[in-house]
């Protein structure tokens, strides 16, 4: 969608360097793959033809922060986490 981006902070031996690939057209999306230890972040049309891509080592990789865009001003983006919490033993019932 228009308006998102993929944020990635880089380790380069000397310091830190941001990148940002940004989905600038309509129609458009970011896609995020990791393979042999490398990330790839690229823009993709809508018919899948790759439009821009960084690639980034994982081990030099400190963040990787996905920005989805926002339909409206007042559009909020609602992220909620659930964590189980318990003793990490099953029971089993039954006949067997």
């Amino acid at each position: 969608m228009k308006g998102d981006r993929v944020e990635a902070v880089v380790d380069t031996g000397q310091g830190v360097q941001t990148f940002e690939i940004v989905a600038t057209r309509a129609g458009r999306r970011i896609e995020v793959t990791t393979a042999r230890g490398v990330v790839e972040v690229t823009e993709v049309t809508r018919g899948g033809t790759p439009v821009r891509t960084g690639r980034f080592m994982a081990n030099r990789l400190i963040a990787l922060v996905e920005h989805p865009a926002q339909e409206r001003e007042d559009t909020r983006v609602e992220v909620t986490t659930r964590r189980r919490i318990g003793s990490g033993t099953r029971t089993s019932t039954g006949d067997g």
